[in-house]
Parts: structure tokens; C-alpha cells; sequence
């Protein structure tokens, strides 16, 4: 197998299509919000990357393997341009990998005829929060300003350290290749899977790009993740409290 193996699976035509990629990172949060946009637009599988960056491993479902790989996967829209929405389930393991797919994905993207990539992401906060911040970086002062328009919030040195993976190099590196690109980042605490944040992501998204998809699932895992967290807080309270029978040694 190459370094790089693309797999043309389909040749569609597309309307101005828009890139979204959301591979893992921070909570999931771009991963669940780009797999959310595939669960309900009608979506057709375009291509397929296998590299020996990913991890050596395959996946197993109902005992059939399939080598790591990412995907891209056309929707067509009723409201606006066309999407093609990159996942997957790993990223690179090293830095040379991450430029390498990078690059990779971003000539299949041109051979698609996209011109606008959005990347999706996390940021972390360090802690649970209660209201869910959609913080972004772009390659030109234009895109800063229509995302600004659409809530999305561009603080002064952050995210700290930057961004990194293909989230990042999908900016760097497209715009020197001409792409018009941004990424946009859910806050997030960091320390468990985040469907609040991929929706905040997304209801960004839906408003920039021109589609629209209902959220009724991602609310029923966001209930399912606060009672997960409701459980810890409960158990890490419990293990602060002195039982009775610690109480009797004080003093």
C-alpha cells in the first residue's frame, strides 16, 4: 500500500461544495457534529483514504474488518451549497502523517471543487460548563467577519498553543493552496464526549453554510452525558465526605 492511498468511489456533481471535517479531537466535538450532519441529510460515500500513518489496526463489526481509513462523503442540500463532510476514526500518529493526510485531503477536496473548508473542533476548558462558547481562527479577515456576524467568538491568543492536527493544517496549508478556511471550536471540558458543544458547533454551521438539520438526537446523548456527569459529581462528592466513623478519630 502507498503512503497516501486515495479510493475514488464516486464521481458526483456537486454545487459549490463546502468541506467540513471533523475527525477526533477535544470531547468528540467535531467528530459528533459532522457524523450529526451525516445521520440526517441524505449522504453518499465519495472516497476513501488509507495511509500507513494511521494506527495499525483494522475496525471489527459483526466480525467483518475494514482497514483504518477516513471517509468523504458528499450531501446535497435543499437550502444551500452542497457539502462534503471528511471523518473518520483516527488521525495521523506523527507529525509527518499529519501534513502528509493533510495535504491529501485537501487534493481531494480541489478534486471535488471545493473552495471553502471548514474545520470542526474542541477547545478545553478545564471544567464543566454551563453556556457553550463557539470560539474560531480563519485565513482572512473577510471570514472572520462573517463568522463574527454568526456568533462565533475570536479571542486574542487562543486557542494557547495554537491549533493542532489536521484541523489546524487544513488552514495552514490551504491557504496557501488557495482554500478559503476557518475552524471553529465548541468549548468543551475536555473530559468526556460532548454533544452540547458539537451542537453549538453545528448550529454555527448550518447558519454559515446554508442547511439545516434537527437536533433531537444530539439532546437526547446530552441528557445521557449530564446524568453521566451528575453520577460522577455524586461520587466525587461521597469520597470528600468523612463517614461517621472517620469523624470518631478527629481531635
Amino acid at each position: 500500500m502507498d503512503e497516501y492511498d486515495v479510493e475514488i468511489l464516486a464521481e458526483p456533481e456537486l454545487e459549490s461544495p463546502v468541506l467540513i471535517e471533523g475527525l477526533p479531537g477535544v470531547g468528540h466535538v467535531g467528530k459528533l457534529a459532522a457524523e450529526h450532519v451525516l445521520e440526517e441529510l441524505d449522504s453518499e460515500v465519495i472516497a476513501r483514504v488509507y495511509s500507513t500513518h494511521f494506527p495499525p489496526q483494522v475496525s471489527v463489526e459483526d466480525g467483518r474488518t475494514e482497514l483504518a481509513h477516513t471517509e468523504f462523503t458528499a450531501v446535497t442540500t435543499d437550502s444551500g451549497p452542497d457539502v462534503v463532510v471528511l471523518t473518520g476514526d483516527h488521525q495521523a500518529q506523527d507529525n509527518a502523517g499529519h501534513y502528509g493526510l493533510a495535504d491529501t485531503f485537501l487534493d481531494v477536496a480541489e478534486r471535488f471543487g471545493v473552495e471553502r473548508v471548514f474545520a470542526l473542533g474542541g477547545v478545553p476548558t478545564g471544567e464543566l460548563i454551563e453556556e457553550y462558547d463557539v470560539l474560531g481562527a480563519a485565513t482572512s479577515d473577510d471570514l472572520i467577519d462573517d463568522l463574527t456576524e454568526a456568533g462565533v467568538d475570536f479571542r486574542e491568543d487562543e486557542p494557547a498553543g495554537g491549533i493542532v492536527g489536521v484541523s489546524g493544517l487544513l488552514l495552514g496549508l490551504g491557504e496557501r493552496r488557495g482554500f478559503s478556511a476557518a475552524c471553529l471550536m465548541g468549548e468543551t471540558s475536555g473530559y468526556l464526549v460532548d454533544p452540547k458543544s458539537a451542537q453549538a458547533v453545528l448550529e454555527i454551521l448550518q447558519d454559515v453554510v446554508g442547511f439545516e438539520v434537527d437536533f433531537a438526537s444530539l439532546e437526547d446523548r446530552a441528557d445521557e452525558m449530564e446524568e453521566v456527569v451528575r453520577k460522577i459529581q455524586e461520587m466525587e462528592q461521597s469520597a470528600q465526605a468523612p463517614s461517621d466513623e472517620d469523624l470518631r478519630y478527629i481531635g
